[in-house]
Order: structure tokens, then sequence, then C-alpha cells
């Protein structure tokens, strides 16, 4: 993969410690971040090399890549592969060689940018893409929502599996947000700000309802250095100044998923209002921040995007929008003000439902059954 690990996938990390014992897993990256957060044994990185190495990657890159692949391919002759994993599709397509040279089955976990914004900004990568479904044994997503995009742009549907990102349910404990007319309403938003995230829809249909009912927004996440997601935080900014909400937001920035876990326990509902952006990107299937807020016992406002009607069923599990529609998420909010004594039945829904489904231990059972099946050759 690219970098282990963002704070963002904290997902990764959960699905690589749930794998059975008999699944041995080493990490090949070309850098590390926040490896206090996510420690793992057997990391190899281009990090790790002299500083002459990473001033020589800095300017020359096609020579880092050369490296990198060699890397790559000495740690699978090293620990005796059987199976390479490739995170996200344009990694994958980097490693059809590597996987050729070594004779490695490979797997490739495709999970949204890959798919829609890549294509859509350099069409060559439909071609690359075309490499990648024919060489590479096995392709796993989120859900049929992206599933059926992967076939969209070539993928064989007969390599295609639906993969669910598991969450620890067992160390997330259940507890049902209760909320009586008068009190005031603890708003949660996190995510990173992009557009894909449409923070800024969140914001504008929260404004609507802040004379209705005392409100407390906290928002956890902010912008990276990319031009386009500074544009996205100003946007957020813009809109919490013209909702009047500024006076009644905490912006927390970038949170470690201890504290993001923690201060959902102190708010009352989730809104993550995700949508298709401009440029393509998507979630690909869902954000795992939903997932685990619904598995916490928070109501969830969110859009039928991707494959987040996968984890929450429209007035059953939680509450669904149409993309960018505020007046439909307004609408949803207020449902919520309305019917307080509805929310422990859809909360216990939502929690039933994600144990189910997107348990952790139950995943990655069925991703060493995959890597099982390849290995064997009964895929």
């Amino acid at each position: 993969m690219h970098v282990w690990l963002s704070q963002t996938m904290t997902w990764l990390y959960t699905q690589t410690q749930s794998l059975p014992p008999r699944v041995e897993s080493h990490v090949v990256c070309d850098t590390t971040a926040n490896l206090d957060q996510f420690p793992f044994g057997n990391i190899t990185s281009t990090d790790h090399d002299s500083r002459a190495w990473r001033m020589l990657k800095a300017r020359a890159w096609p020579i880092a890549r050369r490296r990198n692949a060699y890397m790559l391919r000495r740690k699978i002759r090293q620990v005796d592969a059987a199976i390479l994993h490739s995170h996200f599709g344009d990694r994958g397509w980097r490693n059809i060689a590597d996987a050729r040279r070594t004779r490695i089955r490979h797997v490739v976990s495709f999970y949204g940018y890959d798919v829609g914004r890549l294509p859509a900004s350099d069409p060559a990568w439909l071609a690359r893409y075309a490499d990648l479904f024919d060489t590479a044994d096995l392709f796993l997503c989120e859900g049929p929502h992206f599933g059926r995009c992967l076939q969209a742009i070539g993928c064989p549907e007969h390599k295609i599996r639906i993969h669910h990102l598991g969450i620890d349910t067992a160390r997330l404990p259940f507890r049902p947000r209760r909320w009586q007319p008068g009190d005031t309403l603890h708003v949660l938003i996190a995510g990173a700000f992009t557009e894909k995230k449409g923070i800024p829809y969140a914001i504008d249909a929260l404004s609507r309802i802040k004379d209705r009912v005392a409100l407390q927004l906290t928002i956890v996440g902010d912008a990276s250095a990319q031009q386009r997601h500074l544009h996205e935080k100003a946007t957020i900014m813009a809109a919490l100044q013209r909702g009047g909400l500024l006076d009644k937001t905490k912006l927390l920035g970038m949170q470690p998923h201890a504290t993001l876990t923690a201060l959902a326990a102190q708010n009352h509902v989730f809104v993550s209002p995700s949508v298709t952006a401009s440029d393509g990107d998507t979630e690909g299937g869902a954000p795992v921040s939903i997932i685990e807020m619904a598995a916490s016992g928070m109501p969830v406002v969110s859009t039928r995007h991707c494959d987040i009607p996968e984890v929450l069923q429209d007035g059953v599990s939680g509450l669904l929008a149409d993309e960018r529609d505020v007046d439909g998420l307004e609408q949803q909010l207020v449902w919520l003000l309305d019917n307080p004594d509805a929310w422990e039945p859809m909360v216990t829904s939502a929690r039933r439902h994600i144990e189910a489904n997107f348990c952790a231990s139950t995943q990655a059972q069925q991703l060493a059954h995959h890597y099982d099946a390849l290995a064997t050759g009964r895929h």
C-alpha cells in the first residue's frame, strides 16, 4: 500500500489485526505514519532507508518506484508469501509486474477514488485497469453498488467479491442515545475535509433547525495540504458563517480514533451526508464512521450514496436523504426531534444488522477464506 497508516484508515488496521493466526501479514509501503496509533511488527518501508536515499527518492521518483518494486519482490521471496494483497486499484496496477515476476496470487481491493476520480481525471486508467482485471485473481469491494461500478469499468463479474469492512463490535459499547424536547441536541460530524463527505450540506440542514432546538455541533476533521481540500475547508467555514453556527460549533481538527469514539458517547446524532464529488470521487462503499456510530447506539442521518444503504435501511436502522438534498436532510433531522421515542428501536436494529454483517472478526475470517481459496487453487 501507499502509507501505513493514515488516521482515516483505522478499518485497515482492524482488518489486519483481526485475521486468524494462520494468516501471517507483512506490510510493504512507501512511507509510514501514526505508528504510535497503528503499531505493526512486520513493516517494510523506504522510510527506513538512509537520508541519501530519501533525498534521491524526492528528486527521482521513477528510480524510487523501481526500488520500491524491488523491495516488494524481495519481501515476497523472503517470507515465501502466498498472496499479494494490493490496497487501492492504482496500487494494484503498479503491482502487476511484481505479481508476475514472483508468480504470486494477486488480490486487489478498490475503495472509491480509484474507480471514480482516477478514470475521470485520466482516461489512461481504463487501459491500465484492463491489464489489471486481466491479470489479478480477485477483486474485493465493499458492497453491491460498488461491485457494479467495478463491472462498469471492465472488471469481470466472476472475479468480484463483496467484502464488508468490519468494526470491532466487542470493543464498542452499545448505548442507545436518549434525548428529550427542551434538551440541547449534540450533533457530531466526522471526516476528512473532502467534497465527497458532503459536510457543507449537513451544516446547511442543521442551520435550518437551530431556532427550533438548542444545538451544539462538534466537527472532527481537517483538510490536507492539497488545494482542493483547502477549498473544501473554506466552503465548510463559509457554511458555518452563513448558517449562524460558528458560536455553536467545536472544530477539533483530526483526532485519533480513540478520541473520536469517546466523543461519540457525548453526542446524540451523527450526520454524514456523503456525495459523489465533482471529480468523480466517492466513498466506494460506506464510511466506516457510519458503521461505528450506528453500532454505538447513535441515530445516523446520511445519504443514499454508494453502499450506505447496505449499512442503513432508511427508516428502520437509519435515516437517508438523496445526495446534496438539504431539504431531505432537514426533514430527517426534524423527524428525530419529533420522534425521540423511536430512537431506541432504530439504533437497536442498526446494532443487530452491523453485528451480523460488519463484525471485524467475521469479516477477517471471510478474508482469510478468500486467501485460502486462492492459495489452494479453489478460486
